[in-house]
């Protein structure tokens, strides 16, 4: 499948986040994985580090990021590099709902850090 609509789209929750579905596996792509993010307001993040890099950039709202030991707000037009193995958090301090759009290559996993809990987002695989 070429045309990727809204309509189309899986749509999966987590801690907060809708996840919206567009590239992946069940969609067809052979290789990346992408979707649109859209983050509640007030939602904290949890720290997690991830087997591979993810790009985020802003759509909508401001996102507070935490990379390793770096920290910043991403407004609209920013984008956000993940590198693979660092320690990540992403939140919503605002009242409105932020938005990002995500890519990263198929079958990314992550750890949380704390539990050591493994997870697989069906939306990048």
């Amino acid at each position: 499948m070429t045309h990727l609509t809204a309509g189309t789209a899986r749509t999966f929750a987590m801690h907060g986040v809708t996840f919206t579905s567009f590239a992946a596996g069940a969609s067809g792509s052979r290789s990346l994985a992408a979707w649109r993010a859209d983050f509640a307001p007030g939602t904290p993040g949890h720290t997690h580090t991830m087997d591979r890099e993810e790009i985020l950039y802003i759509v909508d709202g401001a996102l507070a990021v935490e990379i390793d030991d770096e920290r910043f707000t991403a407004r609209p037009g920013d984008a956000v590099l993940v590198p693979a193995g660092a320690a990540f958090r992403i939140s919503n301090d605002g009242d409105e709902t932020a938005q990002a759009w995500v890519t990263t290559t198929l079958g990314m996993s992550a750890r949380m850090n704390g539990s050591g809990d493994r997870i697989t987002p069906p939306w990048a695989q």
